[in-house]
């Protein structure tokens, strides 16, 4: 194959590869399903047809499967390395968002190009993982130092502090997640996670101070019943179409509280809709989907024997895991309502094209067969040491056990005719005579 190539044959017969895309057409297709169901009560007051925002969902998904076909067929390392450019593409789009940007629901996230409403904060996921894969197989050996990763990383904080500025306070929580789960991967040193979380509380009273209502949403989860009509009333009509689901749920399509109860009940809300139809049976056969995903991607790291893609194995994990974590957290009243989706289910073109893409890198590394050593982030404090990584996903290395010394023992054999020379005789002592 050509060194020039991007794309490279697409591989099949993974046992690995067949489970990770059964498991996520099983998703995407549930998905799909409430997804119509869910958005027939807004597209019925808008005057369109009960299955208008399924068709675009279908559209999208279409897109994300050639989506998943170009990532399972590239080169990984020619994608690492444009990583820079991708990075710096999508700071890019985010400033576009903030110059031209369409608003919708009091935030400004999204770019009209007319064919697709392209939300680049959720590209932005995906060029974080790619960006820190690439910085951490390159500047590993200085990644110790704050200031030096400071430096080198600026993309990824500018980047995350323009999607809190649209505002999507979820999403940039994700963004920064992502780079320190990678981060922590490689054996960052403690000292750096204990800044940052400093930094972040600060950040988030400041936040308390200057927006308080914003404020007084992410944590209305704390006292849901003090404002049932304003900043509670998401969560309290959520609660109550998961309890109206009881065991087995009302139906499929029999939601009451998609009929303008419920805002945003195909988006971030999608998995109240599903217990409400479905059930607890339903609601935990959606976990079981999400945990047979994370065993699968583990066994995909575990099997990786290349440092880098073993890194972007950790990051696409850690993106759908998280995810699907804060959207099933919100809607039970865990964690504030921060409009993060749940991945392969809620409506969002842009979202489940970029998901799409991460499952076929999940599948390209599945039938990877390229090596490289793991990758030590080298502390640069005055002992100079360097920190191992945790590997809490890489196969251990295999122990070198030295021989054993041969024992030997007396040779039992009849003595051979060399063994037989007599010896030199003693020399004489002179003794005078007399």
């Amino acid at each position: 194959m050509s060194e020039g190539r991007i794309l490279k044959p697409l591989e099949r017969g993974g046992a690995l590869g067949r489970t990770l895309l059964g498991i996520t057409a099983a998703m995407v297709t549930l998905g799909t399903i409430f997804v119509a169901s869910a958005s027939e009560g807004e597209a019925a007051a808008a005057g369109t047809s009960v299955f208008a925002i399924m068709v675009r969902d279908v559209a999208y998904l279409a897109l994300g499967v050639v989506a998943f076909y170009l990532a399972a067929r590239v080169r990984l390392d020619r994608l690492v390395k444009s990583a820079p450019a991708l990075i710096y593409v999508g700071v890019g789009l985010l400033v576009a968002v903030r110059l031209v940007g369409t608003s919708s629901n009091g935030g400004t996230r999204w770019l009209n190009l007319k064919v697709i409403q392209l939300q680049p904060s959720e590209l932005f996921k995906l060029f974080t993982i790619l960006f820190v894969a690439w910085l951490i197989e390159r500047h590993h050996h200085e990644l110790g130092d704050g200031r030096r990763l400071l430096a080198l990383g600026w993309p990824i904080l500018v980047g995350g502090l323009l999607v809190a500025a649209e505002p999507d306070l979820g999403t940039a929580s994700v963004v920064f997640c992502l780079a320190l789960v990678m981060l922590w991967t490689v054996g960052l040193p403690r000292r750096f996670f204990v800044t940052v979380g400093v930094a972040g509380i600060a950040g988030f009273v400041a936040f308390m101070k200057i927006k308080p209502y914003s404020a007084q949403r992410l944590t209305a989860f704390l006292h849901p019943n003090a404002n049932l009509l304003t900043s509670g009333y998401q969560l309290f009509q959520s609660k109550i179409g998961l309890g109206a689901g009881g065991l087995t749920g009302l139906g499929l399509g029999h939601s009451r509280e998609k009929y303008g109860l419920l805002p945003n009940a195909h988006t971030d809300f999608i998995f109240t809709v599903i217990g409400e139809e479905l059930g607890l049976v339903g609601t935990l056969c959606v976990l079981a989907l999400f945990v047979a995903f994370l065993v699968t991607a583990v066994r995909i790291a575990q099997r990786s024997a290349h440092g880098t893609h073993r890194l972007i194995v950790v990051g696409i994990t850690a993106w759908i895991m998280v995810e699907a974590i804060i959207n099933v957290a919100s809607v039970v009243g865990w964690w504030a309502v921060t409009g993060v989706p749940l991945p392969f289910f809620s409506y969002g073109g842009t979202a489940l094209i970029a998901e799409l893409f991460a499952v076929g890198l999940l599948y390209n590394v599945a039938h990877d067969r390229s090596r490289a050593p793991d990758l030590v982030v080298v502390d640069s404090s005055a002992r100079g040491r360097a920190h191992r990584p945790s590997r809490p996903m890489g196969p251990p290395p295999r122990a070198r056990v030295a021989p054993a010394p041969r024992r030997t023992t007396p040779s039992r054999r009849a003595p051979t005719a060399r063994s037989r020379r007599p010896h030199a005789p003693a020399p004489r002592r002179y003794r005078p005579e007399g």
